[in-house]
């Protein structure tokens, strides 16, 4: 006998209790509207146009002090002594400094030949520079290539060191550290750092150390990123244009008004006095690099950024590694200021304003309130206000200063100027994982210490595009699917169809560009695919 579901049998009375739930969802939204959500989203409203605000000062003052660097011609060699090192025939050689090269590698297959053979590679009395090559790779195959390789830097006469321990603690500050202790580091005066893919031009030193030996209270010169693989594919594109900003502006600003910016953890030299100092290096947060250079500010030591200095390296081209890298680099700082904020204020080596610099501007709103407000209020707050039509932003907020800030990011990388939206929608999504990170080192939640490699490529995907045959890489699917951003995008679609069918501000427009980013991402279909063998 066919079974006949209810439904059929009284569709009038289905329909009706549908609608009857329907009616209620809508009665209880209407209840808690007014006294909850209204005044709960104006505040938030308010909070984001307050950090919109704080963002948009914080650029402005930087776009004025980089006109004023570029009006009058500011070079670090007009605000340092700067003179090129010359031969002493009395002294020989011993008239340079002794300059130790760190190159720390964890699993370098596709990029060890580079770096070594860069470093190798530099201009330097050989009796006065050290090749120190840090290998923490766990792998024995790539371990035994690494060492073969400084091997045969070795038979040509430089004076290369291969070292390895038997942990990875503290991982790349637990590394360098360890670097530190060998007895031939005593006779090093300053110590230049590589990452695996960096590769310094010959003439590095000749450019860095001068400002070390003329200036006694400098203690770290800076070098600029120039990146190799840029135009590989859209991501690496934009991240070049954020890149760019911080090196062109940020480090440039830091280094003109308070000789203080962040080390970048490569490309620099630093005088061994003023790491040992500060305290050498420490494994407290995931941003080594950045700890040190705030621990050395804070007794006294100057920092020089280097902007016509380029060091060729690589950007991460997966979205995986991409999404690593952001996670560091965003709840290191984070994390880094809540264990510090305190010190830096109590601080008495250096000027109240240079305090206020590091805490409020370094810290507070590039760290922190950058990540936040990009998130919350791009892609939370602006389409809530879709679904609750009482609670308005005013355009200056939402249209305005989001713009300018735009413009004002987009100075760094001229070339990629019609990019500049699809810029606007990668960064928001980026704000996503951003913004998850900075609570967690806020919080010092689970992931707080959390260190993955960014994996570097080098020449990977040529060689193996131009194998014969190369078959198409096989991804599983879940390693594909990001279910945060599927998320995320599913929220903007919706709130974008209702503003088409009930909204009156055209938010829709913005709201499917960035659902539309946010699904793109969220499938997986951005950076490039390397297949595995």
């Amino acid at each position: 006998m066919e079974r006949v579901s209810s439904a059929a049998l009284f569709p009038e009375a289905f329909q009706g209790s549908r609608d009857g739930v329907a009616e209620q969802m809508a009665l209880v939204w209407q209840q808690i509207k007014a006294p909850v959500i209204v005044p709960l989203l104006r505040t938030a409203v308010f909070l984001c146009l307050l950090m919109s605000v704080m963002l948009f000062l914080e650029k402005v003052y930087m776009a004025v002090v980089i006109v004023l660097i570029k009006l009058f011609r500011r070079r670090p060699e007009k605000r340092y002594r700067w003179e090129p090192m010359r031969d002493d025939l009395e002294l020989g050689n011993s008239a340079y400094p002794t300059v130790l090269v760190q190159i720390p590698m964890y699993n370098e297959k596709e990029v060890y030949q580079l770096s070594i053979g860069a470093a190798c590679g530099l201009s330097w009395p050989s009796d006065r520079i050290i090749i120190q090559v840090l290998d923490d790779s766990t792998d024995p195959v790539i371990k035994n290539m690494v060492e073969v390789e400084c091997q045969r830097w070795a038979s040509k006469g430089i004076n290369i060191k291969y070292e390895i321990r038997d942990n990875r603690n503290g991982y790349k500050a637990g590394a360098l550290k360890e670097g530190m202790k060998h007895s031939y580091v005593r006779d090093c005066d300053y110590v230049a750092i590589f990452d695996a893919d960096f590769q310094p031009e010959p003439d590095f030193l000749w450019r860095t150390i001068p400002f070390l030996v003329n200036n006694p209270d400098v203690g770290l010169v800076q070098a600029r990123w120039k990146f190799v693989n840029s135009n590989e594919c859209l991501m690496t594109r934009m991240q070049e244009m954020s890149l760019d900003y911080h090196f062109t502006v940020e480090q440039e600003v830091g280094s003109s008004t308070y000789a203080f910016f962040g080390f970048n953890g490569t490309a620099g030299v630093w005088r061994i006095a003023a790491l040992n100092e500060a305290g050498g290096w420490k494994d407290r947060t995931t941003v080594e690099d950045m700890d040190l250079a705030v621990r050395a500010s804070l007794k006294g030591w100057k920092f020089v950024f280097l902007g016509d200095l380029k060091v060729k390296n690589e950007l991460p081209s997966t979205f995986k590694a991409y999404r690593y890298q952001q996670h560091r680099w965003s709840c290191g700082p984070a994390n880094l200021f809540r264990k510090m904020m305190m010190e830096i204020a109590r601080n008495k080596k250096v000027s109240l304003w240079k305090k206020v610099h590091v805490i409020y501007s370094f810290f507070f709103v590039r760290k922190i309130v950058a990540h936040i407000v990009t998130f919350v209020f791009y892609c939370l707050v602006i389409p809530a206000t879709v679904l609750v039509p009482e609670v308005q932003i005013p355009k200056w907020g939402a249209v305005y200063i989001p713009s300018m800030i735009t413009m004002l990011n987009a100075v760094g990388t001229p070339r990629s100027l019609h990019l500049l939206v699809f810029w606007i929608l990668f960064e928001n999504v980026m704000s996503l994982h951003r913004t998850k990170a900075t609570f967690i080192g806020l919080l010092e939640a689970g992931r707080v210490n959390e260190w993955v490699v960014t994996e570097k490529l080098g020449d990977t995907l040529k060689a193996k595009a131009g194998g014969r045959a190369a078959r198409k890489p096989r991804i599983r699917i879940g390693e594909r699917l990001h279910i945060l951003e599927l998320g995320v995008g599913a929220y903007l679609f919706f709130c974008g169809c209702y503003d088409v069918a009930f909204g009156k501000n055209h938010y829709f427009i913005y709201l499917f560009l960035q659902a539309v980013a946010f699904f793109i991402v969220g499938f997986g279909y951005i950076g490039t695919f390397v297949p595995h063998s």
